[in-house]
């Protein structure tokens, strides 16, 4: 029995830590995000070293900086019209970003990208309907990203560098769907992983046809999270299920998938047009193999994602020399199948429309402002793998989510 509830809710926290159309974070930068975070053919500021590397070598200032946060509101609905169920979630995420680069010669650049993609949350109402799956998780991620990028010619270069990664996840859910303690109290779990980390990397080219047109490729390796030694402690268990639910430790190995971004950008006068494909190889989450510490067979537990693709597009206007105003919009497919669809991820196929301005005070000194409405497409959907008793029992429902996001910036280079 424990194996098969620590088995769910490690699925549960790798689902609500990674994937877009799941809860991934796509807010690297105000300015490319106002343009539909497109930005893998566009050279602007310091947020090029996330977008595409390669892109660094043509700054036109020795030092560039950029940092900024991001105030996210995702509200969700949920309703079950058999049973009569309905509930609802609204929780806010803190996305934010530093970047870097230094000019060293001519041909060689270099910098240092820090970045938050996956830190967010989701919190149902406690002992509601669907908390044998969840009542509420948490999760922080922090990237590092040194880089370096080479000129070759005027005409094309390249860039890359490694990406360690380090985070933490704390989950909560009930044991059963009815199972009490002596005081009426639901009986519940709390997986708590802290300090795990991992390793990647990024590679980008880009290649200038002319000094309008732009073509970009950018690639980021799979990265494999290892959580050792993560604590799960049950509270509230009744005085027959204390021998069967122990507090123990595990370890497991969550793949973050690779993904292959391409695109172009286009500049007319004072208008530039972007656009990118990007193509998530999800497949390599197949499975999540867990291992126990306390002697417990280890579990293989199928998650079944598919690869999915995102279509950007972006525009930007230079007003004048202190005023820039963008636009864009993307599309972002769901990776997850129909019967793994988790209210820790209440997340389908998705739009965003996003816009922003950058202001310069002076001309060394940007503020970079950036406004997005995220609207998922409503589901009907259900989650067909949580065994009790023996028995897989289906949890659905229809859901309906949306995010909106505002964003502010500085980007500073001299």
């Amino acid at each position: 029995m424990i194996r098969k509830l620590l088995s769910v809710s490690l699925l549960s926290l790798m689902a609500s830590s990674a994937f877009a159309g799941g809860y991934r974070i796509s807010m690297q930068g105000q300015r490319q995000l106002a343009m539909g975070h497109t930005g893998v053919a566009v050279i602007g500021n310091a947020e090029t070293m996330f977008f595409n590397p390669a892109g660094m070598v043509y700054l036109e200032d020795k030092y560039n900086f950029s940092a900024g946060a991001t105030a996210l509101i995702a509200d969700t609905k949920f309703q079950n019209e058999t049973y009569n169920w309905t509930n609802s979630t609204r929780n806010v995420g803190t996305p934010m970003y530093f970047y870097g680069t230094a000019k060293i010669t001519d041909w060689l650049s270099a910098g240092l990208a820090v970045y938050t993609p996956y830190g967010s949350a989701v919190d149902w109402d406690r002992d509601w309907q669907g908390s044998h799956l969840v009542n509420n998780i948490d999760l922080k991620a922090f990237y590092f990203q040194p880089t370096i990028a080479v000129k070759l010619s005027d005409h094309f270069s390249f860039g890359g560098g490694p990406i360690y990664v380090n985070g933490s996840v704390e989950f909560n859910r009930n044991l059963t769907r009815s199972m009490t303690n002596e005081d009426g109290q639901r009986a519940n779990v709390t997986i708590n992983a802290k300090n795990v980390h991992a390793w990647g990397y990024t590679a980008g080219f880009l290649v200038s046809l002319t000094e309008d047109f732009r073509m970009g490729l950018n690639y980021r390796s799979k990265i494999v999270m290892e959580a050792e030694d993560g604590d799960a402690t049950f509270y509230n268990l009744p005085a027959f299920a204390q021998s069967t639910y122990t507090n123990t430790t595990f370890n497991a190995d969550m793949p973050l998938p690779a993904e292959l971004t391409a695109g172009f950008s286009y500049k007319m006068d004072k208008w530039l047009f972007a656009f990118d494909y990007n193509r998530t190889y999800w497949r390599a989450y197949d499975a999540l193999v867990i291992d126990f510490n306390n002697g417990t067979p280890s579990s293989v537990n199928a998650r079944n994602y598919k690869d999915s693709s995102t279509y950007r597009l972006g525009l930007q206007y230079t007003a004048c020399d202190k005023l820039s105003l963008r636009a864009g919009w993307y599309y972002d497919e769901s990776p997850v199948q129909q019967g793994y669809f988790a209210p820790e991820t209440p997340r389908n196929d998705s739009r965003a429309y996003t816009g922003g301005f950058t202001y310069k005070i002076t001309k060394k000194l940007g503020v970079d402002v950036s406004l997005a409405y995220l609207h998922f497409s409503e589901t009907n959907s259900s989650y067909d793998h949580f065994i009790e008793d023996g028995t897989a029992v289906s949890f659905g429902g229809t859901y309906l989510t949306s995010v909106f996001s505002a964003g502010l910036g500085l980007s500073y280079s001299f």
